[in-house]
């Protein structure tokens, strides 16, 4: 465990909190201190749910250290019942609470409550959220499971409709909830029945007829993959390993599930209307081909994700890896089938690193890459939890199933195009006819008050641009006589990265005709072309840099 600004996973008692969340009628009593109450932020304001997530703290403070907590802890945990009567509680420590040694296990079972109580062991100074998460949900069917393995195999004659869980999705998930609805859209398609959804939505009473399925779809192996396996041998019900991210891997999806509950696949796979294929083999999309793209998430969908990118959108994946190490092999084997070194790390300052050495055109990740895409000016989409507010759309969102896929063309082209658009704009803002004080086209008689502005334009406040001293529009520098704008430092973009990242260039001076050459290539790889150009003049000894030395540099390493 290491203190961050930043961190991709919470301690592993957040994943407890994810999965009791999602169900209904399941409560977790956290021992924990003031100032570990910090349930309610995670899911009412991050998530936007409509109701407080179902956690009691014990909350002792300070004074109470010097004393026993044991009656605190069990006062909390019959006041719980009372006022919640849940059909199942979970028990457990936080991250703080666990260096004082309080045994919270011990002392529920000793309480002899009428309701099943299950303990919780999650270290939190070795373990962390997706890993809480998903030995709290494995505790859970452990718990709770029982079922009649008896039934007859789905393939065999005389067998009733086959059914199937769904495996994985919880509260603080990305993009959870709308992926269920695809996937039972599929299944319903294949005439498989739903047996239970779980954690999201499944009560203890579901948990309790989960064995009576014939097979498991894993949706998130992150959280599900433990209970699955347990389940498998347990109840004798195989599980999926495919991913339906992407249209590929959706189509492949629905064969596996088809094989394993003995049904034909057509149905489903004649619901193939994603929009995704079809742009891939259209003019239009030729102009992307070939554009590096860099990833990082959590293992599954940074996996998936690389598929997508090479196979059906014809990028090249340059980067790849994940935070979660407990899924390094699956990372380091995908990496080698795309010819990269895999990345598997915690720390975001190693990411930025490695993005900012990569060069990428495009980044895919968490809501950490989309900050630091900002900062190196280069487009991002986010694939994967760990997100924030705005990933939580109310709208319709999936990542899995064909409608999945059309989301996912959405979401990682419409950057780039707009990147495009942009510089476009950038590009024309001194034009007599579209700078900033002409007006609107359909509005030639009006003006606006603002002066036209020159250079590099306002993108720079926006993630992109060259290095420079911007004010919002309604702070005019004159207002600040006593502040001179070459006096202050440039902001940290992604054409100083080379030095910033001990890539230390000598520096070549360019002449005025050349820096505006470079103005006119797209802000998300002006900075590339900079690098190139810098270095190519470096090693042929030139003191500036022209527009001739640019192009022929451009050549050079087009070659």
């Amino acid at each position: 465990m290491q203190l961050s600004v930043w961190t991709y996973e919470g301690p592993p008692h957040v994943g407890a909190m994810r999965v009791a969340t999602g169900m209904k009628d399941v409560h977790y009593l956290l021992h924990a201190p003031q100032g570990d109450t910090y349930a309610d932020l995670l899911f009412t304001m991050i998530e936007r749910r409509g109701k407080r997530p179902p956690v009691t703290y014990t909350t002792f403070q300070a004074r109470d250290l010097g004393k026993d907590t044991a009656e605190l802890f069990q006062t909390a945990a019959r006041d719980a019942v009372a006022r919640f009567n849940p059909a199942a509680l979970l028990v457990g420590s936080s991250c703080t609470a666990e260096l004082i040694q309080d045994d919270p296990a011990g002392m529920a079972q000793a309480m002899r409550l009428d309701i099943p109580v299950i303990p919780l062991e999650l270290p939190s100074y070795s373990r962390k959220e997706n890993w809480g998460a998903s030995e709290t949900f494995y505790q859970i069917v452990r718990t709770l499971a029982v079922g009649d393995s008896s039934r007859p195999a789905p393939c065999q004659a005389g067998s009733p409709r086959p059914k199937a869980n769904l495996l994985g999705p919880s509260a603080l998930g990305f993009r959870h909830r709308d992926d269920i609805v695809e996937i039972a859209k599929i299944l319903a398609a294949l005439g498989i029945e739903i047996n239970v959804t779980a954690p999201m939505g499944a009560s203890a009473a579901d948990i309790a007829r989960i064995g009576e399925a014939d097979f498991n779809i894993v949706m998130y192996p992150e959280i599900a993959d433990t209970a699955a396996r347990w389940l498998e041998k347990s109840f004798k019900q195989p599980f999926t390993k495919t991913i339906p991210i992407g249209h590929g891997a959706t189509l492949d999806f629905i064969r596996e599930v088809a094989a394993l509950a003995g049904v034909d696949a057509a149905p489903a796979l004649d619901l193939a209307e994603a929009r995704m294929p079809w742009w891939s083999r259209s003019v239009d999309s030729t102009y992307l081909t070939g554009k590096r793209v860099f990833i990082f998430g959590d293992a599954t969908h940074a996996i998936a994700a690389a598929r997508v990118a090479r196979d059906e959108l014809g990028f090249v994946v340059c980067g790849l890896g994940c935070y979660n190490r407990e899924f390094a092999r699956d990372i380091r084997a995908a990496a080698a089938e795309h010819g990269v070194e895999p990345l598997i790390t915690d720390d975001h300052l190693e990411v930025e690193d490695a993005i900012a050495a990569a060069h990428p055109e495009l980044v895919l990740g968490t809501q950490m890459e989309r900050h630091i895409a900002k900062r190196l000016s280069v487009p991002c989409a986010v694939i994967s939890a760990p997100v924030h507010v705005q990933d939580f759309p109310a709208r319709h969102s999936p990542q899995m199933g064909f409608e999945g896929a059309n989301v996912l063309f959405d979401s990682w082209v419409h950057p780039l195009v707009m990147g495009l658009e942009e510089h476009l704009l950038t590009m024309f803002r001194d034009d007599p006819e579209f700078h900033d004080g002409a007006g609107a086209s359909h509005l030639a008689h009006g003006t606006t008050s603002n002066p036209p502005r020159t250079g590099e334009g306002d993108h720079a406040q926006h993630g992109g641009g060259e290095a420079g001293l911007h004010f919002p529009d309604d702070i005019a520098p004159e207002r600040f006589p006593s502040v001179s704008a070459d006096a202050l430092p440039p902001p940290r973009t992604g054409e100083d990265l080379g030095s910033a990242h001990g890539d230390v260039l000598e520096l070549t001076r360019w002449t005025a005709e050349a820096e505006t050459e470079l103005k006119k290539i797209p802000f998300f790889v002006r900075g590339k072309a900079r690098r190139n150009t810098e270095a190519y003049a470096a090693e042929r000894g030139l003191a500036s840099i022209t527009i001739d030395t640019l192009y022929e540099a451009k050549a050079h390493y087009a070659r």
